[in-house]
């Protein structure tokens, strides 16, 4: 089998957008029909989404047959959701959701490097996306591997304390703060990631100032379930 791409295949991805451009600023997807949520529905969406799977309330996620020839050719996902890589927190069956709903960019500590911030704004720009979530979690790994670097001075292997490093400062921060370390430095995460994107990205900063855009905190609960929302703007 050849391990080049057809053309067509490489015009199809979502992934290779910014590089399948048709015209200058103007990427593969943009033409497809986008959400008409507003960010304020979008946030409801998924609160009551959360609200079903932690009681255990059916809900119809979306995602037979049918859905999949939908929107095989273009989406219209109506969130971006910024998460940690935990296998304990898949996105789309905490908040109830479906087959081309949620934009998700993963990675161990919900951090934002350039890729996620260039797949942020590729699904603010070209989506037409209303609302971005930044989701961090109880006992997050990641999280507590830059507890250690700030409370034990500790190293790790390869890449991972590069990875680490966007944290360390939240958790110098939450050191203030009364209560747990851990968990107060897993919000203080989440609080500067929305800050950051609220505050120092050009290509977000329209939307945000015309209302068609909402940057919103969260924190998983492992134990529960139950996603509380915060630093809601």
């Amino acid at each position: 089998m050849s391990t080049r791409l057809s053309r067509r295949t490489f015009l199809g991805c979502a992934c290779c957008g910014a590089a399948a451009m048709a015209l200058p600023g103007s990427l593969a997807h943009a033409a497809g029909p986008k959400t008409t949520m507003t960010p304020d529905q979008a946030l409801a969406a998924l609160k009551e989404g959360n609200d079903k799977y932690v009681t255990d309330a059916p809900y119809r996620r979306v995602g037979d047959r049918d859905r999949r020839l939908e929107i095989a050719r273009s989406q219209a996902p109506f969130a971006v959701l910024v998460s940690c890589s935990d296998s304990r927190v898949p996105p789309e069956l905490l908040f109830g959701r479906g087959l081309g709903e949620l934009f998700i960019v993963r990675n161990a500590g919900n951090t934002v490097d350039t890729t996620a911030l260039g797949s942020i704004q590729y699904a603010i720009a070209e989506l037409g996306v209303p609302l971005v979530l930044v989701l961090g979690h109880e006992r997050c790994g990641a999280v507590e591997a830059a507890v250690k670097v700030v409370k034990e001075n500790a190293t790790f292997p390869g890449a991972i304390g590069q990875m680490v490093e966007p944290i360390v400062p939240a958790v110098i921060r939450a050191q203030s703060q009364a209560g747990d370390l851990l968990d107060n430095s897993v919000r203080e995460n989440v609080r500067r990631t929305v800050q950051r994107l609220r505050t120092s990205d050009t290509l977000l900063a329209e939307p945000l100032k015309a209302g068609k855009l909402k940057i919103v905190g969260a924190r998983y609960d492992l134990d529960d379930g139950d996603v509380d929302f915060f630093d809601e703007g």
